[in-house]
């Protein structure tokens, strides 16, 4: 079991930058892949990055690539969003995701646990 929690949402302009950390609970943490999704009202959830157990393969949605990078650092169980030149497009709740398998998998409903999400605002 592995509880995730986001933070470092808030309101930004474009243009601007902002670091996504969500911190997980318990001892496996680099048992997992990890992934970020985000959600706009009205809109499914959509995938945004993930990162392999041991952070050396990361993959990108076409819409973010370039601007958004994931990092994680085992040993204090986090993982990280930096988001750069941010547009109001990428307004959405930010949630973090781990997955038990070994597959880098960007569908959501191939993760097993998730966090309650934090919102990124980005006023043009």
């Amino acid at each position: 079991q592995v509880q995730l929690v986001e933070s470092g949402g808030g309101l930004v302009q474009a243009g601007g930058s902002l670091r996504l950390s969500c911190a997980a609970s318990g001892r496996t943490f680099s048992t997992y892949t990890m992934g970020w999704f985000r959600q706009a009202p009205g809109q499914e959830r959509e995938f945004v990055a993930h990162i392999s157990r041991g952070g050396t393969t990361t993959y990108y949605a076409d819409s973010v690539k370039g601007r958004f990078t994931i990092s994680r650092d085992n040993a204090k169980n986090t993982v990280y969003l930096q988001m750069n030149s941010l547009k109001p497009d990428d307004t959405a709740v930010y949630y973090c995701a781990a997955e038990r398998g070994l597959a880098l998998t960007t569908a959501a409903r191939d993760y097993d646990y998730w966090g309650q999400g934090t919102q990124v605002t980005v006023s043009s």
